[in-house]
């Protein structure tokens, strides 16, 4: 299996790619084909496929923001069971995240996901069954991730303005024992990441003023 980086919408993978998004996640979460140009040619997120005899066959998205000591995986799409895709993309994605904490002379304090909740989500995934949101959450939380402790909606990446919820905000801490994180490093992250997003609902906002009147957020069990 090869693990190739997509650094642009011509690139001859990235329509295999976008097509798997599709399938998989629900439209609200995923951005058109054509408004991938500019992101795709930063630097700083880095997008990468799984390919396996010539088919894209799982994708990650991930970024790492060294001012702040902490990564976020954007998404993670393991297309087929049975080739230990997720298992390929969680080890190479790993080495690259410690390479950019290297070069850039900083230790990581964890990386940021948002998780499913599978109690709210209808949506059926593509059927992929490694992608039903039971069984992913069941994985991360293996892996080390656990949700932080406050109602979590985000704007929707079809940039209408809707709020998207059905999900936990949660974070993989490098220190097992962490057992909170500061407030204020959650609104920062979040206000640096939706950046791109400039049409946010009311719910964000609001739900961004109460992050700023409190001191820390507990990490708890997915």
């Amino acid at each position: 299996m090869e693990y190739i980086r997509i650094q642009s919408i011509d690139h001859p993978l990235f329509a295999n790619m976008h097509a798997l998004m599709k399938t998989v996640f629900p439209p609200e979460e995923v951005l058109a084909f054509e408004k991938w140009r500019a992101p795709l040619e930063d630097e700083g997120i880095h997008v990468y496929v799984a390919v396996h005899d010539g088919e894209v066959v799982g994708t990650t998205e991930y970024r790492y923001y060294p001012a702040l000591r902490v990564a976020m995986t954007d998404f993670t799409i393991v297309g087929r069971p049975g080739l230990g895709i997720g298992r390929f993309l969680l080890r190479n994605r790993a080495r690259d995240l410690q390479r950019l904490a290297a070069e850039s002379g900083t230790v990581s304090l964890g990386m940021f996901a948002e998780i499913y909740d599978p109690a709210q989500a209808t949506y059926e995934f593509g059927g992929i069954y490694p992608m039903n949101p039971y069984v992913r959450r069941e994985v991360l939380s293996h892996i080390g991730y656990q949700r932080l402790d406050f109602p979590y909606v985000h704007p929707s990446w079809e940039e209408d303005g809707s709020a998207v919820g059905g999900l936990n905000l949660s974070f993989l801490p490098a220190d097992e024992d962490l057992a909170e994180l500061p407030a204020s490093l959650v609104t920062d992250f979040l206000t640096q990441y939706y950046s791109a997003l400039p049409n946010k609902p009311d719910e964000w906002h609001a739900m961004m003023d109460r992050l700023k009147s409190t001191d820390k957020l507990r990490l708890l069990p997915l």
